[in-house]
């Protein structure tokens, strides 16, 4: 990786200081989402339980336990907490959903789900998440938090859906690409933060503000996600490395360097990418050109500049631990793909 054009960044351990201090509050959460992931059905617990039990930080979730302390809650949280184990739903119904659509092989470092259970049954379960995310968000009896995550929901399937009609677009501008993962990815990050601020009782103030920090940092998230896919491991990744490449998939480290070896590498794009013929090499010479060209250092430079937008819209909060915490979430988004 390009250690000169990676952003400097706090280091990624920071983050354990934001997971310690919502340990109490993230129990809870887990205890509502294995509770609600329930069912008389077997597969249904079975394949949540793949999927949802498969570790990692939970980042949405703790987004947004960590976002209605940040705005001043005290004491025991009450519709926070159903808000993030809805949050959590919504994000694991669009990944079995997605790789049903990606036809992935991995995700958090397990056999998808729909290698085990069948595309059917993985869409299905996916869909059974999504109706038990919104029985939470109902429950809470907090209109502006449903209107949030609902609102956030119909976001993500468009971004899914404009996503794959350019999937395989060499001309997919920079803007175009961010709307792209702005929907698909950031909107949750956004509505995570800013319902847990809404849930908590905030001013509209610290709420606009932890939405757009949730924005920032969820398309710093994506970008450091799109590096790691040519500089990263599947350890760190949760899937396999050159999945996107395999996929076909035009994101923005593979665009740039597309773009700056324009004339001399023009075939091998559209082979690889447009037209979708692929060999098992192909991948270690796109890895080659998006480093040797500078693109993912750009790549990462972009989920930099992002990373510190997130920090700044916290400004508009009061200074405490938790402000600090949220902080250092915007640098470990970077910092695990340096």
């Amino acid at each position: 990786m390009d250690a000169v054009t990676a952003p400097l960044h706090r280091p990624a351990g920071q983050v354990d200081d934001l997971v310690r201090m919502a340990g109490p509050d993230m129990a809870a959460v887990d205890a509502l989402i294995i509770d609600r992931m329930q069912s008389d059905v077997p597969v249904i617990p079975m394949l949540a339980e793949h999927l949802v039990g498969a570790g990692g930080k939970r980042l949405r979730p703790l987004l947004t336990v960590a976002a209605a302390r940040a705005a001043g809650a005290d004491g025991p949280l009450n519709a926070p907490l159903k808000l993030a184990a809805a949050v959590e739903f919504i994000h694991t119904a669009t990944l079995l959903h997605d790789d049903v659509v990606d036809v992935s092989e991995l995700r958090r470092g397990k056999v998808a789900a729909h290698l085990i259970w069948g595309a059917p049954s993985s869409v299905l379960v996916g869909d059974f998440l999504f109706a038990r995310a919104f029985e939470l968000m109902v429950e809470t009896d907090d209109m502006r938090a449903l209107g949030i995550l609902a609102k956030a929901s119909s976001v993500i399937s468009e971004g899914e859906v404009l996503q794959l009609t350019r999937a395989h677009d060499l001309n997919l501008d920079r803007d175009t690409y961010l709307k792209i993962i702005g929907a698909k990815t950031a909107e949750l990050f956004a509505a995570a933060a800013e319902s847990g601020a809404v849930g908590a009782g905030a001013s509209g103030e610290a709420s606009a503000a932890l939405r757009d920090y949730g924005m920032a940092l969820g398309l710093a998230f994506q970008l450091a996600d799109d590096a790691l896919d040519y500089g990263g491991t599947a350890e760190a990744l949760g899937k396999n490395a050159g999945d996107d490449f395999r996929e076909g998939k035009a994101t923005l480290p593979l665009l740039l360097a597309a773009a700056r070896t324009r004339g001399r590498e023009d075939a091998f794009w559209e082979r690889t990418i447009t037209k979708g013929e692929r060999t098992e090499d192909d991948f270690r010479r796109a890895r080659e050109l998006v480093i040797g060209t500078g693109a993912l250092g750009a790549t990462l430079d972009e989920a930099g500049a992002f990373a510190d937008r997130a920090k700044a819209a916290l400004g508009a909060l009061p200074a405490s631990d938790w402000r600090v915490a949220l902080e250092d979430l915007a640098d470990f988004a970077v910092s695990r793909a340096a």
